[in-house]
């Protein structure tokens, strides 16, 4: 899915308010292991990821913490330092080479207003994202380590080949151990 695509789905903007946001945006490229937000700075980016798989994470006292990864057409940010200007929360780190389409927080301003209804429009986006949210919280109550493990698989396939299945287990809320004991029960 390209950016176009998703400002389409996820904003439900029109064909000339996505032409008039794509040209906010600028290309940025990333090493693997680099870093697009650090944790306790100012991220002031929202980042579309046209190629590459990226990671949110933070340390904690006893260990690092990996909230969420995501590749090809995902928007990656740490929404409460981009849309309120606070430290950040969360690292966002590179996973392999790759390629975003970044809109920094003045270009999101101007946006704001050029596109008259874009409070309306804002708004869709950050439900969609609690929507996402909401479904992961759920998860984590409602479902056992072996059922998060199978949805995730079926959702992010290709993660399980290109990303350290440390990072897996910590976005499912369980240990390497665990993770590898689920997939070993059920390769049998």
């Amino acid at each position: 899915m390209d950016i176009k695509d998703q400002l389409f789905q996820l904003f439900e903007v029109s064909d000339a308010q996505a032409d008039l946001i794509l040209s906010k945006f600028r290309q940025e490229t990333f090493e693997k292991n680099t870093l697009l937000a650090t944790e306790g700075k100012l991220c002031g980016r929202l980042s579309f990821i046209e190629d590459g798989i990226f990671r949110v994470f933070k340390l904690t006292e006893s260990r690092e913490v990996t909230q969420w990864m995501g590749g090809k057409g995902y928007f990656v940010t740490d929404l409460s330092s981009f849309f309120f200007g606070n430290p950040a929360n969360y690292s966002i780190e590179a996973l392999t080479p790759a390629t975003v389409w970044t809109l920094d927080k003045q270009a999101y301003l101007e946006v704001q207003q050029e596109i008259p209804d874009w409070n309306i429009l804002e708004k869709r986006f950050i439900a969609k994202c609690f929507m996402v949210l909401e479904s992961r919280v759920f998860d984590f109550i409602a479902r056992s380590a072996e059922e998060r493990y199978i949805r995730y698989f079926e959702q992010h396939k290709s993660l399980f080949n290109q990303v350290p299945l440390q990072y897996i287990a910590s976005v499912l809320g369980m240990s390497p151990e665990t993770l590898s004991r689920i997939r070993n029960k059920l390769a049998n």
